[in-house]
């Protein structure tokens, strides 16, 4: 079961179809999951937030 503390620094991007990442923002998980949650729902299933020694998708953390 994974676990963070919300003021923990991660990197919230946009992996596309073909692969390529965005990155939306650097900075506190609580404000990654506020971003995250205003995108489109076509956007939040390429969304992955990474911690320093792991990496989730949007969708799997907020079902999880």
């Amino acid at each position: 079961m994974r676990s963070t503390a919300s003021g923990v620094t991660v990197r919230l991007y946009h992996l596309s179809d073909e692969g390529a990442a965005e990155t939306l923002m650097y900075g506190p998980l609580s404000e990654a999951l506020a971003v995250a949650a205003q995108q489109s729902e076509d956007v939040q299933t390429g969304l992955f937030i990474a911690t320093d020694n792991d990496v989730i998708a949007y969708l799997d953390l907020i079902e999880g």
